[in-house]
């Protein structure tokens, strides 16, 4: 019966949200031909306000599990998407053990995760070395990655662009620990993501 509740407040909660980005943000949805209908996925977008996760997750057209940084808990709004969501809660500057086995689990049961590569708002800006996680879960677990680069939604450009990136394989690699190997994908993300954001 609670699985059931929580599917419908998604239901009801992630309608509210499209319908929001479409009138106030003018939200238009690019390449989601782009994203696979089954299968594990790994999305991953630039991260610049709190508008990015909700805005992959009612458009993506896949349920997905953020990995959150347990300090969004704070407030209760966010708390509350995390919950109907499910997001997965990380602990901050430290190896998250169980969200790394949440997460590799929930990609081996054919799911999505999503995350950003540059760990916090504005990363690229602040000049902060682009964390390697989304490289590190497409190796360990063979899932394709999506990127998606989002603009706009900001006082010079109000409407809000979100365009999905065709998927990327990494399965060639898939049990590599070389940091070499995580850093060369992590690179090639983050360009696929810069491009599809301009």
């Amino acid at each position: 019966m609670k699985k059931a509740v929580k599917e419908v407040i998604k239901w009801i909660v992630r309608g509210a949200i499209y319908i929001w980005f479409k009138i106030f943000y003018g939200a238009e949805i690019k390449g989601i031909e782009n994203v696979p209908k089954e299968g594990a996925l790994i999305f991953c977008g630039n991260h610049r306000s709190y508008l990015d996760p909700p805005l992959m997750v009612v458009t993506a057209k896949r349920d997905m599990k953020f990995l959150a940084k347990e300090e969004l808990y704070k407030n209760k709004f966010l708390a509350f998407l995390g919950w109907a969501f499910e997001a997965i809660p990380v602990k901050r500057d430290e190896k998250d053990v169980s969200a790394i086995k949440k997460s590799l689990k929930d990609l081996k049961e054919g799911k999505c995760i999503a995350l950003f590569p540059e760990g916090t708002r504005n990363g690229l800006e602040k000049g902060e070395k682009v964390k390697d996680g989304v490289a590190f879960f497409a190796v360990r677990s063979g899932a394709k990655v999506v990127p998606c680069g989002i603009k706009g939604g900001t006082k010079e450009n109000h409407k809000i662009t979100i365009t999905y990136g065709k998927p990327l394989d990494y399965s060639q690699y898939k049990g590599s620990k070389d940091k070499e190997v995580l850093d060369n994908i992590t690179k090639e993300i983050m360009n696929q993501i810069i491009e599809l954001a301009k």
